[in-house]
């Protein structure tokens, strides 16, 4: 039985700073994805809302905030919360309503408006909460991916060279990308004059806050043959799986729940896109492209492993080889990524899926992968939380 689900619509709100309210971005971004889908919005039957915890009380009751913007008529509603990986619960909602017959046509959205300056955990006391005492020791997020990035250059000799040309690779997908917010070309010698931020990472390898939404409109695949979209890219695996801790050695402190890495089976970020693998029926060597959450450069190297798009330890070399460019065997983030973005939160792993979704139906413009027929994500959030999305043609 297919679990797949067909995506109709597409919508983004470009990121940027523009300082307006959360709602106005996920409208704009849901009005599009109508549009794209060519549906009448009162026939829409569920709206799935990732959660923004900044924006309120409306922020935090997303889903029904949405519909109510976009016009009450009826819909079921649902709003899910998992920091960065927030818009891709909304979206498991989403599918999960549909594969058990409950709807057929569903909207997703995932806005935000961002403070400036890093994301900082949200105010009061959480002892129990591995994320907020890792804040409280100082290690803040842009620190904690140096310790990532310590991590690959004492096991792998990968060097900050390195890490710049990530940046430097993202840009130029960027630059081709009208709904990225940074839309400059950057040399090895810009990124190496930016400010030490953690280091081995400056500046220009650390992504920024944005504010921006995402929104995909997606049905059954019956819905989607009687409107004649039977050719719809499909959604074709959502995995949330959460770490598992084994007795071995951990590799680095438990300073936050996505930390507790033993050996690679259980590893938490690769476990992400096993599942997807296994739901999806495909392997690593059916993937035409990847977006990835590179909160920082290394970090795109090291998502480039867990994907098993390259063995343990060999990323940055399939980088100086440029096979993760566009044009190249396997492109990574050819939407410019978190670099080219900043983290909008909720919308982020949401935008994520519409620029699969875009590659896949050939309109990704000069940033086009030639021949995309599957792509994968991978996307983390705080406390466990993560997921890996996979759409094919």
């Amino acid at each position: 039985m297919s679990r797949d689900i067909a995506i109709l619509g597409l919508g983004m709100h470009p990121w940027g700073k523009w300082g307006r309210s959360f709602v106005d971005y996920g409208v704009v971004a849901a009005r599009a994805a109508i549009a794209d889908a060519g549906v009448d919005w009162r026939r829409v039957q569920f709206v799935s809302g990732a959660a923004t915890i900044r924006n309120g009380y409306p922020g935090q009751v997303a889903g029904a905030t949405f519909a109510q913007a976009l016009g009450w008529q009826g819909a079921q509603v649902n709003t899910s919360y998992a920091a960065c990986a927030s818009g891709s619960q909304a979206l498991a909602a989403a599918r999960s309503k549909i594969l058990a017959g409950e709807c057929e046509l569903a909207l997703v959205i995932g806005s935000d408006t961002t403070p400036k300056g890093f994301l900082a955990p949200a105010k009061g006391d959480r002892p129990d909460d591995p994320d907020w005492v890792r804040f409280r020791l100082g290690v803040t997020n842009p620190t904690y991916f140096a310790l990532y990035a310590r991590r690959r250059m004492a096991l792998y000799g990968d060097t900050s060279e390195d890490f710049a040309a990530v940046k430097i690779k993202n840009a130029e997908h960027g630059f081709e990308n009208p709904n990225a917010r940074y839309r400059k070309k950057f040399s090895a010698a810009e990124v190496a004059a930016s400010p030490m931020v953690a280091n081995p990472l400056r500046l220009m390898d650390i992504c920024a806050t944005s504010d921006g939404a995402a929104a995909l409109v997606v049905s059954s695949l019956d819905y989607a043959r009687r409107i004649g979209r039977g050719d719809a890219v499909r959604v074709a695996a959502v995995s949330t799986v959460t770490p598992t801790f084994a007795s071995a050695v951990i590799e680095m402190p438990d300073l936050a729940t996505d930390s507790a890495v033993a050996a690679e089976a259980h590893s938490f970020r690769a476990a992400l896109p096993m599942k997807a693998y296994e739901e999806a029926g495909i392997g690593p060597e059916d993937v035409s492209l990847a977006e990835v959450y590179d909160l920082s450069t290394a970090l795109e190297l090291d998502w480039i492993e867990d994907l098993r798009l390259a063995p343990r330890g060999e990323a940055a070399a399939l980088l100086r080889a440029g096979q993760t460019r566009v044009g190249g065997r396997i492109p990574v983030n050819p939407s410019g990524g978190l670099a080219c973005f900043g983290e909008a939160v909720p919308a982020q792993a949401l935008a994520q899926v519409c620029e699969l979704a875009w590659q896949l139906r050939g309109q990704a413009g000069a940033r086009q992968v030639q021949g995309a027929r599957v792509g994968i994500t991978a996307n983390q959030g705080l406390f466990g939380h993560g997921s890996s999305v996979i759409v094919k043609r």
